[in-house]
């Protein structure tokens, strides 16, 4: 059969450290690109006779994500143990949450800019649809292994991380919602300061459950997880390919087995690893050294804190600087970009042309830098000044280049200083006037070829004027007044 006569089923276990400056149970230093098992102690390392200290800020954003998301939480939330030998979890068990995690329910919404760019979305709003959640429950993450062709390295510095995993209902039903799934929810968790959530980083890890049925068939198929996949693009790759493959096998009679395959981004396929360990096969039991959490206190408090949720801000973007929709679409994009937006956007006249700044012509200057915006030197106020002058006439686009490469090694200067030390000034009108007929009456020959239709001159026209004004006067303003002049 084709794929298009199965029905897909898709459901995802999202894996986010939460952004906090210890571990989840003792005082060692959270955090990426320390050096290799530096922040380490007998509590993570799980030496005998260690105890565990809960880390209530990692409860406080944990019940915060469930309320950003539309969760209930339990009035009383347990720890447990989940029982497993590996060398990223040297106390051979990892303390989570079994069966009274921290959050139960919610839903996640698939945002229409959130979709991969060669997705077609027929949205009229903000949001295409939500994703059912199951729970969100807290533990700490597992130390890093980094495998070579016969021996393995581990870092135990992740390990005991205060990590969410962050389970969908099997509410998914392509790759492409997979993928919209995952930077809605990530944009999400980075509005609420929960975490940076950089999949590059591991700060954001998924597994995918995927399984076909045919088409009226109630059962769900065999479900098929793939693990530790760490970019959207990825996943979205290696759904594509594990629901055709699946779909070949099933079409060959051959019954899929509930399994876990690894996915090879280089190769572009997935490899099986194991059959499915069940939860009784973690032999999970309650943690003895951990009391209950009574949650009320934990919700009320974070009740206050609520963040402005991507959708909203979109709209209020649109509203209060005159974004079209695009624009602000980019913006909630990328919370980093809106935050230094916003900050320009109050101090200038122009906020959508600082908004074109950003999406437009940063972009390609950022990268051959090699940075982002989070590591742009130039203020934001600085920035909404260069527009300003631009706006005022004092120079053009182009000339403000010229400034903005100035105030990139030195961003506590000011635009219009700089300006006007490039010899950029709004030139007096009867000065600029002056010039313009001087040039025309110098040049008749060209004057004849642009009235006789060969416009493009105007542009040499509009070089004699610069080269002869002092201060250099907006090249827009000087083609405008030749124009002008010229009866166009």
């Amino acid at each position: 059969m084709p794929i298009s006569d199965y029905l897909v089923t898709i459901g995802l276990e999202v894996h986010c450290q939460i952004k906090t400056a210890t571990k989840m149970f003792c005082s060692c230093k959270a955090g990426f690109g320390y050096e290799p098992n530096t922040n380490v102690c007998p509590t993570c390392l799980g030496m005998p006779g260690a105890l565990p200290v809960l880390n209530e800020y990692a409860i406080e954003r944990t019940v915060l994500t469930g309320l950003m998301l539309g969760c209930s939480t339990p009035e009383l939330s347990k720890w447990d143990r989940k029982n497993y030998f590996y060398a990223d979890m040297p106390k051979n068990y990892q303390t989570s949450q079994l069966d009274l995690p921290l959050c139960i329910g919610g839903e996640v919404p698939l945002y229409s800019w959130a979709f991969p760019p060669d997705c077609k979305v027929k949205s009229d709003g903000a949001v295409v649809r939500t994703v059912k959640l199951d729970h969100i429950h807290l533990e700490e993450d597992a130390a890093k292994l980094t495998h070579y062709g016969n021996y393995s390295l581990v870092d135990y510095n992740r390990g005991g991380t205060p990590l969410m995993e962050i389970v969908s209902a099997p509410d998914l039903t392509s790759p492409d919602e997979t993928y919209a799934y995952l930077k809605s929810l990530q944009q999400i968790l980075i509005c609420g300061g929960i975490s940076d959530a950089d999949m590059e980083k591991g700060q954001m890890r998924c597994d995918v459950n995927v399984s076909l049925r045919p088409k009226g068939q109630k059962e769900l198929g065999a479900k098929i997880e793939m693990k530790n996949i760490n970019s959207m693009s990825a996943a979205r790759r290696a759904l594509i390919y594990e629901i055709a493959r699946q779909a070949e096998e099933l079409d060959m009679g051959i019954a899929q087995v509930q399994s876990t395959r690894r996915w090879d981004d280089d190769l572009g396929e997935s490899i099986v690893m194991r059959t499915k360990e069940n939860a009784h096969d973690y032999r999970y039991h309650t943690c003895p050294d951990l009391i209950p959490v009574h949650t009320a206190p934990y919700v009320e408090k974070m009740q206050h804190e609520l963040p402005e949720l991507p959708d909203v801000r979109r709209n209020r973007l649109m509203n209060q600087y005159g974004l079209p929709v695009a624009d602000a679409n980019t913006m909630v994009a990328d919370a980093r970009l809106c935050a230094y937006f916003e900050q320009a956007a109050t101090v200038t006249k122009a906020p959508r042309k600082v908004a074109n700044w950003l999406i437009n012509t940063l972009p390609p200057l950022l990268a051959e830098k090699g940075i982002g915006i989070e590591d742009f030197p130039v203020p934001p106020a600085t920035l909404a000044g260069l527009v300003d002058i631009v706006e005022d006439g004092i120079c053009s686009t182009g000339q403000a280049k010229e400034v903005l490469a100035v105030l990139w090694d030195k961003p506590e200067a000011d635009a219009a200083s700089v300006a006007a030390s490039l010899g950029f000034k709004k030139a007096d009108s009867g000065a600029l006037e002056a010039a313009v007929d001087a040039v025309l009456a110098e040049n008749p020959d060209m004057v004849a070829i642009v009235k006789g239709g060969n416009t493009k001159l105007i542009n040499a026209l509009t070089g004699k004027v610069m080269k002869v004004s002092n201060p250099k006067p907006n090249p827009k303003l000087v083609t405008e007044l030749l124009m002008s002049k010229l009866g166009l």
